[in-house]
């Protein structure tokens, strides 16, 4: 049989090489059209702008795909040093409308969409938020993934994808309800599932010491109940550079459906418990952990988060490097968003030592030179710890490694402060007492190499008070990096308006180097570009009150001309919506007085309240019951507004930001870390009124004080005044507090509801009240009594609100995210070529 001497290779064909899809308005025509036709199966009678939003978004995702595919094949090959960003929380709001801005196709695809009969706004609109998160941490982590896509830094976001975020907000009879907010009931079109890079998690169970067949000691975590975690990724683009990174949400997964002889036997409530409870882990963003179950189930999401993450880590370690860790610290580095992910520190020492054989001493090398740790909150009682009991029982090998740092790291106190006995204890990672606890903040000190606050203020009263101990043995750990927000969403996107005419006028360069913003300085002089400004701001304030008409059903009375004054943020004590409250009665007071010489104001508060904070909720019902008063009452007219938003979230804020006159950041000095929607509200041009707190002081010096209202106690005072606080003095001292109080007290407010709101009034007497609300309410009528006076010259009004933007630069997070990776991460920015 004759052979074939001469072989022709045939190549191989690529089955992933495609041509590169279109930018040009046709070319979205063409993919909107495949999309609403044949994927989703719609035809000309669906006008449905939930259809064409996901029609629209499969375009936009596809042309994602391919700088997010080439981004993920130039860190591969350069084999770059990576940044792994551990958080509990994501609040990412809306993607296409960033996913636009962020490709440089937000003009063709609007022009597409209008010549299809369709208007952008509503598709954007009919998107659900992802809520993943409870606030200015989630949205922090959000605005920080953005930055470093934008920066072409190879970091990726880990997370967990909750099944029900930040519950939806309704207000019932003035109060609070909460509502599921099951925000992938339509499933979640940006988002990959891979379940190829699965992990198995372990809970509860016991350890033993087994030798293996090298005759090596190692620990064994036997009889577990595990659970699958399965990840979502979602692409983040950076700003027209072609870099998309990668944010990787975890979802808790039963490893097996159910068991089949429990099911057959008849009890199929039993046969899928296991299951019901493995995928409660993400089922609920943040439970209530008031009870026993609550602390569990954090602690689980907590340590799923954790494990997942590293367990992805190192194996994508050792699938290019096998089990030789020695350049690990080198392309590695770990930042934990507050200590929420700090078993983190436990669980890469576990997976080291008992996974891949590493000793105690190489393993903690490893581990001490790649953990980061950011400190979000200065509130004690907000820095988790867990029993040592339900450690024990949930984590057993977790609590023996913890045990073991500890009693290291109580050596190395000892070594230092011979003798001290109480030094020991407040720095102990074990608390003892009672019962023990875990306290998981110093388990992230003891862990990192960095430990950061988040402004200037807050990093320093980390290392003058709270962290004192740590500061004196390891001043070198300790930085500041005071946060920021992206301005692609916080500006570029949400006012577009204002945006395009700062571009006009400065160019566009403020988009990726907002310190450019700082040019606009002399335009303030300028009295046509003033003109301009404040046509943009009144025409954003009337888009407000659309907004607020439209999505709430609320007949308003006040026009673009009342000054809006906007506190918009989660409610808590220390961040004193109440104290607006209060000024809110003073001026309706005066108004009623006969004082009708105001300047027509609408007071906007919005934020939700964690569902079991009482007093947060008492908050919530004042607001919307003096609200109910205030603006029925004809003698008031348009002089004074009062406005609850209910179910804030992070496209709410997207209309409040470029509509805001007067940002209200009035928390008690020394209690808010840093604040980001100070940052928003400034870099959209509204002034602040504030006290010396958090992210404030920094505001403060970059505008001038003559362009920020500034009122209150400084921390110091704050301290200095505690052991003889008299709030019943300053009210006898004070007749308008006196009138204030009196409404309140006498029930006003709450004629049918006798003494709801007593707690409330009985916490602003206490000379306990750790707030101190009422050592603040003079100076803060007198800073708003400023306000109305700077207000009623719109002239010199708009030019502070020019000079607050244009002085908004260093509160990106291009500007943060540049800090932590100059002194803490150290990666190498990769741009993707041909891209």
């Amino acid at each position: 049989m004759p052979t074939n001497k001469f072989v022709i290779s045939k190549p191989k064909p690529s089955i992933t090489k495609l041509p590169e899809q279109g930018r040009k308005k046709t070319d979205f025509i063409d993919d909107f059209k495949q999309y609403y036709v044949h994927l989703l199966g719609r035809d000309e009678n669906c006008r449905s702008p939930y259809y064409a939003g996901e029609a629209l978004s499969q375009a936009i995702r596809d042309r994602l795909m391919e700088r997010w595919k080439a981004t993920h094949q130039t860190y591969k090959s350069n084999d770059c040093r990576r940044g792994y960003y551990l958080s509990m929380e994501f609040l990412m709001g809306r993607t296409l409308s960033n996913a636009l801005l962020n490709l440089g196709v937000t003009e063709p695809v609007t022009q597409a969409m209008y010549d299809l009969g369709i208007a952008i706004e509503e598709l954007i609109s009919s998107e659900q938020d992802a809520g993943l998160g409870n606030g200015g941490l989630g949205r922090l982590a959000a605005c920080f993934i953005d930055s470093c896509a934008t920066l072409q830094l190879p970091v990726i976001g880990y997370g967990l994808r909750y099944e029900y975020g930040m519950f939806t907000q309704t207000i019932v009879n003035g109060e609070q309800v909460e509502k599921p907010d099951h925000w992938l009931r339509h499933g979640n079109v940006w988002e990959i599932e891979r379940l190829e890079y699965s992990h198995s998690i372990k809970f509860g169970g016991h350890t033993e010491i087994q030798t293996d067949e090298n005759g090596k000691q190692r620990h064994c975590w036997m009889s577990t109940s595990n659970v699958l975690a399965v990840p979502f990724d979602t692409p983040i683009p950076g700003y027209q550079n072609g870099t998309v990174n990668s944010l990787r949400l975890w979802k808790a997964v039963a490893t097996e459906e159910f068991n089949l002889d429990e099911f057959n036997a008849g009890d199929y409530a039993e046969a899928v418990a296991a299951k019901n409870t493995a995928e409660n882990i993400t089922m609920v963003l943040y439970p209530n952990d008031a009870n026993e179950n609550g602390k569990e189930l954090r602690l689980r999401q907590q340590y799923f988060l954790a494990s997942a993450s590293l367990q992805d880590v190192i194996a994508h370690w050792t699938g290019m490097h096998g089990d030789n860790f020695e350049r690990f610290t080198e392309k590695s580095c770990f930042q934990l968003n507050d200590t929420h992910p700090s078993i983190a520190i436990a669980e890469l020492m576990r997976l080291l030592m008992d996974m891949h054989g590493l000793s105690w001493d190489q393993a903690w090398a490893i581990t001490k030179n790649t953990m980061a740790y950011t400190n979000h909150t200065l509130l004690p009682e907000a820095l988790e710890k867990w029993p040592v009991s339900l450690m024990q029982r949930l984590l057993p090998r977790l609590m023996e490694i913890i045990f073991e740092i500890n009693a290291r790291f109580m050596a190395e106190v000892a070594m230092h402060w011979p003798a001290d006995g109480e030094r020991l204890s407040r720095m102990s990672i074990i608390e003892e007492g009672d019962q023990q606890w875990v306290r998981m903040a110093h388990l992230a000190i003891v862990g990192s190499f960095s430990v950061n606050g988040v402004a200037q203020l807050h990093s320093q009263l980390l290392q003058q008070d709270l962290f004192k101990d740590f500061y004196a043995l390891w001043p070198h750990k300790f930085n500041n990096k005071t946060n920021g927000v992206t301005p692609r969403r916080w500006l570029a996107a949400c006012n577009p308006e204002l945006a395009s005419l700062i571009t006009e006028t400065i160019g566009d360069r403020w988009i990726t180097d907002l310190a450019q913003l700082k040019r606009l300085e002399p335009y303030a002089e300028n009295a046509q570009f003033r003109q301009r400004w404040h046509a943009i701001k009144q025409a954003a304030k009337q888009r407000l009150i659309d907004y607020k008409k439209i999505k709430h059903g609320t007949e308003l009375r006040f026009s673009v001309d009342a000054l809006f004054d906007v506190q918009v943020k989660r409610i808590h004590e220390y961040k004193r919506q109440l104290l607006n409250v209060l000024h809110v009665i003073h001026l309706y007071n005066c108004i009623k007085k006969g004082d009708i010489d105001r300047v027509p104001r609408c007071v906007l508060i919005g934020g939700k309240a964690a569902p079991g904070y009482r007093m947060a909720k008492k908050t919530i019902k004042l607001i919307n019951n003096v609200a109910q008063v205030i603006n029925s009452d004809p003698e008031v007219g348009d002089k004074l507004t009062l406005l609850f938003l209910p179910d804030y979230r992070v496209s709410a804020m997207e209309k409040i930001c470029p509509g805001a006159d007067l940002s209200e950041q009035i928390s008690t000095a020394g209690k808010e870390a840093s604040g980001t929607g100070n940052m928003k509200l400034m870099m959209n041009g509204a002034i602040t009124i504030g006290t010396l707190d958090g992210a404030n002081i920094e505001i403060r010096e970059e505008v001038g004080d003559e362009n920020f209202f500034l009122f209150g106690l400084t921390e110091e005072q704050i301290e200095a005044r505690r052991a003889h606080y008299d709030p019943l003095e300053m009210i006898d001292q004070d007749e308008d507090l006196q009138r204030v109080m009196h409404l309140l007290e006498s029930g006003y407010f709450n004629q049918f509801e006798p003494g709801i709101f007593d707690d409330l009034i009985n916490s602003i007497k206490s000379p306990h009240d750790p707030w101190m609300t009422i050592a603040d309410f003079r100076s803060f009528i007198d800073a708003q009594k400023r306000v109305e006076d700077a207000y009623r010259d719109k002239d010199h009004w708009t030019k502070m609100s020019i000079l607050n933007c244009a002085n908004s630069g260093k509160f990106s997070t291009d500007r943060t995210i540049g800090e932590y990776n100059r002194d803490i991460w150290k990666l190498e920015p990769q741009p993707v070529k041909g891209k």
